[in-house]
């Protein structure tokens, strides 16, 4: 990784799957309102919003409510973005899973441990954090980059929604402790990657990330310190060779809003070059 955050040897990812366990994936929030996301439970998420249900003030409500259980704090200038992805509904279609080729599975007794994969080049938007805990930092890092996707940039225009959105983290030399540095990255839609839109934030910088080998392994839950340093020593384990991989440099992989405990994320290990 570069700039001890924002670029590393490669990017972007996509797990199968879209809702599974009642998990509300950010493909959900483009187009879900709030009382839909609030009743969801275990069932799927298909049904059609209505203009009551697209209330700016309730989504805001919602995602305040929701956010106040991570100590973050949602302003109102949020209110745009919030509607913008809650309504993007024809844009549903567009969305994009960062593509990558796949290289090989590691399997035992026919459970996918992790996937090798390879990623090209691309442009990513990112933003790198220095908040009290990760909870923290991926939540509001992610505000910042859904203002850029949500009209806050050169174009004027809403951008569209990759998955996923990355969160690169840096620990010590035995894994034991995560760095406040954390950066949120966005990749640009297929479209946009020639000449991406500027960002009106200062703080997000596009940043060409070169083509990178990554491990990839699965995980569903929050995403806390205590919980990834777990995961990156339960696949520094699962790897044949785990000299393999950069040693303090990791990236999560979030499909599902980074303000839900139940998310669909991955670890990802980059093999060194």
């Amino acid at each position: 990784m570069d700039r001890g955050g924002c670029q590393m040897n490669g990017g972007g990812g996509g797990v199968g799957g879209s809702n599974r366990h009642g998990m509300i994936t950010l493909e959900d929030l483009e187009s879900f309102s709030e009382e839909q996301l609030s009743d969801s439970g275990n069932g799927s998420l298909e049904e059609e919003t209505t203009e009551e249900d697209q209330d700016p003030d309730r989504l805001l409500h919602y995602w305040q409510e929701v956010a106040r259980g991570h100590h973050v704090e949602v302003p109102q200038d949020m209110t745009g973005p919030i509607q913008q992805l809650t309504s993007n509904n024809e844009g549903r279609s567009e969305r994009q899973r960062i593509p990558f080729t796949l290289i090989t599975r590691k399997e035992k007794c026919g459970q996918l441990l992790y996937e090798k994969r390879r990623y090209e080049k691309g442009r990513w938007a990112c933003i790198t954090m220095h908040e009290d805990t990760y909870e923290q930092s991926i939540c509001y890092g992610f505000m910042k980059i859904m203002r850029y996707i949500c009209k806050q940039n050169s174009l004027g225009e809403y951008l569209g929604m990759t998955l996923p959105i990355l969160t690169v983290v840096h620990t010590n030399e035995n894994h034991s402790v995560i760095s406040r540095d954390v950066t949120v990255a966005y990749y640009l839609p297929t479209h946009h990657q020639a000449q991406p839109p500027q960002p009106y934030d200062s703080e997000i910088t596009i940043e060409i990330w070169p083509a990178a080998i990554v491990y990839a392994r699965a995980f569903t839950g929050p995403t806390n310190e205590v919980i990834l340093i777990n995961q990156i020593n339960v696949m520094a384990e699962l790897l044949d060779a785990p000299g393999v991989g950069i040693s303090n440099s990791f990236i999560v992989a979030g499909y599902t809003n980074p303000a839900h405990s139940n998310r669909q994320n991955e670890i990802w290990f980059l093999e060194r070059n």
